[in-house]
């Protein structure tokens, strides 16, 4: 049976000397890609809680093989990267989580430039396997933890559920999802950021792109269906978006039914 929680994050760890040492090691290696590349990956992991937020709940496998769909110029990537480095140096908060050892992650990404971006970027980690594929199309590796973050809303309904459907069947037993979507039902902060979706969409060359939203109850019930347990993590910082995390796990042992 699944449970739904729900809980919001403190911004403990946002903006602190930590997150500027995770920044810098974590953009360094797009400054080989281009100004473009090492000033969107900084931005990014600067302004986003997303991924501190990912380190400090420990919301990911201490190790494994890992999925990113929709991946752009993978900065979550480097970000993973630059977190386990810190801890080989022994420089990690001892009352976090273990931070994630990556053994390997794939990154799909449709868009080429994104994609020769973070190869570019990555070229020295050969764990780190990016290509450029379509989400909807493309059969997915068995993963022990998959991340779609900000990208599920651009496919229809039926796609959404046919995405959901081959990460569960790629997910080893006990394997972990975790998704970010905008809320719907969360009034004038889900309007401003469908628009800032859409602005940001344009002006990276990908036309303009209807989203397909939802209330965050209907996206839990959407992961439930599949079979998994979901918890909503709502972050506190950065802009005020209605940008959510859905967290699912997959049962350690035992069948799940189609």
């Amino acid at each position: 049976m699944t449970t739904t929680n729900a809980r919001a994050t403190a911004p403990h760890g946002y903006h602190t000397a930590l997150h500027r040492q995770l920044v810098d090691i974590a953009s360094a290696p797009y400054r080989q890609a281009g100004r473009f590349a090492h000033g969107f990956a900084r931005g990014k992991l600067w302004t986003d809680p997303l991924f501190i937020d990912l380190l400090r709940f420990g919301l990911l496998p201490a190790k494994g093989q890992f999925l990113d769909l929709g991946c752009g110029q993978a900065v979550f990537a480097s970000w993973l990267l630059a977190a386990q480095q810190l801890a080989e140096a022994g420089q990690w908060p001892k009352d976090w989580p273990a931070a994630p050892r990556v053994e390997h992650l794939v990154g799909y990404e449709l868009m080429p430039s994104d994609v020769a971006r973070g190869r570019q970027a990555l070229a020295a980690w050969p764990q780190i396997d990016i290509r450029q594929a379509n989400v909807i199309t493309e059969p997915f590796p068995q993963s022990d933890a998959v991340t779609i973050l900000d990208v599920l809303h651009y496919f229809d309904e039926n796609a959404q559920a046919a995405v959901l459907r081959k990460v569960r069947e790629c997910l080893s037993p006990g394997g972990v999802l975790v998704i970010r979507v905008g809320d719907a039902g969360r009034g004038w902060r889900f309007e401003l950021s469908r628009r800032v979706d859409q602005a940001v969409t344009w002006v990276r060359g990908h036309g303009w792109s209807d989203l397909h939203c939802r209330p965050i109850n209907a996206w839990v019930a959407a992961l439930e269906q599949e079979g998994f347990s979901a918890e909503v993590i709502q972050s506190v910082g950065g802009p005020p978006f209605a940008n959510t995390f859905v967290v699912g796990r997959l049962p350690a042992t035992g069948t799940i039914a189609a």
